[in-house]
């Protein structure tokens, strides 16, 4: 891939899988043997991308510990003394980077071998195009949680909020470093930068054909664990 740096999002408190949170960071819960970090830190390296930052902020010290036997260029960096949520998280981790631009994980979702082909693809598309921010998307039947709400619309790769929003993000974006220029690091969502593109019509998506699991809660948990 030309982009070089991964930045993974495991800040969180993920109060919807308590009580085991209540003493494992989200990013720790073993799916299949395997952590959802660890797996996210799979994904990555078969894309080819050696530089990775994390950031962390509920239970830290285990994010660290966890991390500090990798034999990758990674390193851990925490929200500070509050937590910064999703925008000013990434903000944060960019901070600490030379790059322009990144490929930005939620580790929530199951991710397998499988993405690497489309992640490739939507980099592509997005210097191909010259465009800021593009988010792996997803149709809403493709989900194992059928209980999620759609996120977006999607149409000829520009993604709105229009009334049918069939289309989930799947925790996967690449963005380039300009979209937070009028931003300083304080807690704030993706969600409120993703809007004003929106209404500017810059928001781009790319479609993923990938059945979607993504970890929302206990209940998920348990039936993950099952199949």
């Amino acid at each position: 891939m030309e982009i070089n740096t991964a930045l993974i999002l495991c800040a969180g408190y993920g109060k919807r899988l308590n009580p085991i949170t209540l003493s494992k960071p989200k990013p720790l819960i073993e799916i299949n043997s395997t952590t959802l970090l660890q797996n996210t830190l799979n994904l990555i390296n078969l894309l080819g991308i050696r530089n990775i930052l994390i950031n962390s902020f509920y239970l830290s010290d285990k994010i660290e510990n966890y991390v500090s036997s990798s034999n990758l260029n990674l390193k851990v960096i925490n929200d500070g003394k509050y937590i910064l949520d999703t925008g000013g998280g990434i903000l944060n981790l960019i901070q600490n980077s030379n790059q322009n631009n990144f490929i930005v994980f939620n580790p929530d979702t199951i991710w397998n071998q499988k993405y690497v082909k489309e992640i490739q693809n939507m980099e592509k598309f997005y210097f191909d195009n010259n465009i800021k921010n593009i988010l792996l998307v997803v149709e809403k039947k493709m989900s194992f949680d059928k209980r999620m709400n759609g996120d977006f619309s999607l149409k000829k790769n520009i993604l709105s909020k229009s009334h049918d929003k069939d289309f989930i993000f799947t925790g996967c974006q690449i963005l380039n470093k300009t979209i937070f220029k009028k931003y300083s690091v304080e807690n704030f969502s993706m969600n409120k930068i993703w809007q004003e593109m929106i209404a500017k019509k810059n928001l781009y998506g790319y479609k993923s054909e990938e059945k979607f699991t993504h970890l929302t809660d206990i209940e998920i948990y348990k039936k993950i664990n099952i199949i």
